[in-house]
C-alpha cells in the first residue's frame, strides 16, 4: 500500500471533524471538501500545506493531520521523523505569513479581517485576535513557544508577535521548538494507536485522547513558564552583581 492509503474510509472519517453548521455555507462547505479530500490522502505534500494552512487562519485541525500520518508511519508506509519535521516546516511556513502581514498591515486591518465575512469563514473574530494578544502581552516572546502548544492560541499566536515586531528568527525559534514538541506529541499518539487501533475507529480514538493531550500540554506549558522565569530571574541576579 502506497503512502496514499485507503482514500475513501478515510474521507468518510474526516467528514466529521468539522462542525456541521459550518456546511450550511456553500463557500465553507467547498474549502471543507478541498480539505477533507487531502486528509484523505495524506503524504509529506499534503501534510506540508494543511499544516502550513493551521498555521495561518484556515480551520485545519493538525490532531487529524499528523496523528493519522503518524498512524501509518508506524506500519513502514511513511517515515515518522519526516511526518514531524515536515509538519514543523509547514507551520513555520504558516506562523511567518500571519507574523509578516501583521508585522506590516498592522491591527486595524487585522480586526477588520477578522470581523469579514472571509475571516468569518475561517472561524476567525476579533475577540479570538485580542484573546492572543492578551496571552503575548502576559508571557511575553515565550508566548511564541508556548503557545503553539495551546488550542486556540496556537494558530494566532503568530499575529501578535507580527504586532509587536518582535525579532523574526527569535520569533521562528520558538515557533519551531513549540510546533515540533506539539507534532511530536501527536505523533507518539498516532504511533501508539497504531498497535491497537483499525483505522476506521482512528479519528474516534484520536477524540477520546484529545482530554490526555490537554493535560500533557499544561504541563508542558507550565514547564516552559517556569524556566523562562527562572531564567529571567538568573539573568537579572547576574546583571545586578
Amino acid at each position: 500500500m502506497s503512502a496514499t492509503w485507503s482514500i475513501v474510509s478515510r474521507k468518510k472519517q474526516n467528514n466529521g471533524i468539522f462542525p456541521k453548521y459550518l456546511k450550511k455555507n456553500k463557500r465553507i462547505k467547498r474549502i471543507m471538501n478541498f480539505i477533507t479530500s487531502l486528509l484523505g490522502n495524506l503524504n509529506y505534500g499534503t501534510i506540508l500545506f494543511l499544516m502550513l494552512l493551521e498555521s495561518t487562519v484556515v480551520p485545519v485541525p493538525s490532531e487529524f493531520v499528523v496523528t493519522p500520518a503518524a498512524y501509518h508511519a508506524a506500519s513502514g508506509q511513511l517515515d515518522v521523523w519526516l511526518v514531524i519535521l515536515v509538519a514543523t516546516i509547514g507551520a513555520d511556513l504558516g506562523a511567518s505569513i500571519n507574523y509578516v502581514v501583521a508585522y506590516y498591515v498592522g491591527r486595524p486591518v487585522i480586526y477588520r479581517f477578522a470581523n469579514s465575512k472571509w475571516g468569518k469563514m475561517c472561524l476567525l473574530n476579533q475577540e479570538k485576535v485580542e484573546k492572543s494578544e492578551r496571552y503575548f502581552d502576559d508571557h511575553g516572546i515565550a508566548a511564541t513557544l508556548t503557545g503553539r502548544l495551546i488550542p486556540g492560541i496556537r494558530h494566532l499566536i503568530s499575529i501578535p508577535a507580527g504586532l509587536a515586531k518582535m525579532n523574526y528568527w527569535k520569533f521562528l525559534l520558538y515557533t519551531t521548538i513549540g510546533a515540533g514538541c506539539w507534532h511530536a506529541i501527536l505523533a507518539a499518539l498516532g504511533w501508539y494507536l497504531h498497535a491497537i487501533v483499525p483505522e476506521e475507529q482512528l479519528n474516534d480514538k484520536i477524540e477520546e485522547y484529545a482530554e490526555y493531550i490537554k493535560l500533557i500540554i499544561v504541563a508542558l506549558v507550565i514547564a516552559a513558564i517556569v524556566w523562562f522565569a527562572v531564567r529571567q530571574l538568573t539573568k537579572k541576579k547576574n546583571t545586578k552583581n
